[in-house]
């Protein structure tokens, strides 16, 4: 192939991409525009706050997918606050996955807030694993944090998930759980994983859940925006 048919291939590629990308954005751009026409009508007929606070969390995802963080936050925040106020707490842990891709200050705290509000309650166990997978991603590959959010990720799907949700939950998040182990010791054998699992206490969720917590607690620091206690307190025994 002469080297000008590559060049031209590359470019055309190139331009390709830029359309799509363009494309996407101008949906993107669309919907929001809509989202908004929506949210209006709602407020003149005076909705209720929930309904409200799901209309701010569809904007506020549509502006983070527009690399619009800045925007996204203060309508994901107050969807957040209205949710918590009214015991929507899968629609607020939803709301710190969105905050978190918002990349903003506060990000690191709302996912640790998600991730708490989706292991205490029983929050969809795909956005459970999401919130967790973020920590993951996070983490740095010798630190014992992403094992512990990668082993609760798995507990979840396999004590929350259903049918052919569960069998695909349970096997992406044991690779998850496998690439963590790979990247922090060295693992590439099922013995050796064993035994890293069980040296990091990875078995028993009395252990890894109460590592999770110290995992969020360093997430969020001082920034909870709601009272853990009360909401403990208030579980069924």
């Amino acid at each position: 192939m002469k080297a000008y048919d590559i060049t031209q291939r590359l470019t055309d590629t190139a331009a390709d991409s830029v359309a799509r990308q363009g494309a996407e954005e101008a949906a993107l751009e669309s919907h929001l525009l809509a989202l908004q026409e929506d949210y209006d009508t709602l407020q003149r007929v005076g909705a209720d706050e929930s309904r409200l606070a799901d209309a701010k969390l569809k904007m506020a995802r549509t502006l983070v997918g527009l690399g619009r963080g800045d925007q996204a936050w203060p309508l994901g925040r107050e969807a957040f606050d209205t949710f918590i106020a009214n015991d929507q707490f899968e629609s607020a842990a939803d709301c710190c996955e969105v905050l978190f891709r918002a990349e903003q200050p506060q990000s690191l705290a709302a996912l640790g807030q998600g991730i708490w509000l989706a292991v205490t309650y029983p929050v969809d166990v795909e956005l459970a694993v999401e919130l967790l997978n973020h920590v993951v991603d996070e983490t740095p590959d010798d630190a014992d944090g992403a094992a512990v959010a990668a082993t609760t990720a798995l507990f979840l799907a396999d004590v929350r998930g259903e049918g052919t949700q569960r069998e695909n939950l349970v096997f992406f998040t044991s690779q998850i759980l496998s690439n963590v182990a790979r990247r922090h010791s060295d693992v590439d054998t099922q013995e050796a994983f064993d035994l890293w699992r069980d040296r990091l206490e990875l078995r028993e969720p009395d252990k890894f859940l109460v590592r999770l917590r110290n995992v969020v607690d360093v997430l969020v620091q001082d920034e909870w925006w709601f009272d853990r206690d009360a909401l403990q307190a208030s579980l069924p025994q």
